[in-house]
């Protein structure tokens, strides 16, 4: 192994290290920088609208912190009973830590004490480990959004959770949380 190799090789630490907490001001600057490495210039949010976000009673932003050091951001935004998971990504240093499984829960927990009881979001149709993570979730595809990235011409697709407030649903999720040590 090289030493860029070795550069290149994620971060490996439990998931138990990893503590969640709603987003800052101060955050964003490392925002940014994992969401250049995740996302395609099109999808990039400007530190702005952050900020905005951040002051915004229908949102709810959170960040994963190992360390003292943001790893990853997610985020929603509530419409009466529907929360719709408008971002999540995850460091590239730290990515296969399961973070993005724990900021998700985390950002479902967060739309239930907003009133929610369904979940919608779009995902790029070949990002395998995004549509693992959210069928995990019980997330069920829907529809396609032909064309919806205008970087490449790729479809989205469509992903919901009907009822949160299902037993067999909410079972799903205690397991899943239960998992991650939570």
């Amino acid at each position: 192994m090289t030493f860029v190799d070795a550069l290149s090789e994620p971060i490996r630490v439990a998931i138990t290290d990893i503590e969640i907490r709603g987003m800052r001001a101060s955050d964003i600057e490392t925002v940014a920088k994992i969401q250049r490495e995740s996302f395609s210039k099109i999808e990039m949010w400007s530190p702005q609208s952050y900020l905005t976000e951040l002051s915004n009673a229908s949102a709810a932003y959170r960040v994963a912190v190992h360390n003292e050091k943001v790893v990853g951001f997610g985020g929603i935004w509530t419409v009466m009973d529907e929360v719709h998971i408008t971002i999540l990504g995850v460091a590239l240093s730290h990515r296969g830590n399961r973070i993005g499984d724990l900021l998700l829960s985390e950002l479902l927990i967060a739309s239930w004490e907003m009133g929610a009881t369904r979940a919608t979001l779009e995902v790029r149709e070949t990002n395998d480990a995004a549509q693992g993570l959210y069928r995990k979730y019980g997330f069920i595809h829907v529809a396609i959004r032909k064309a919806y990235y205008s970087d490449n011409g790729e479809n989205a697709d469509i992903l919901w959770i009907n009822d949160m407030l299902d037993p067999a649903w909410r079972e799903q999720f205690d397991k899943n949380r239960a998992a991650l040590g939570r």
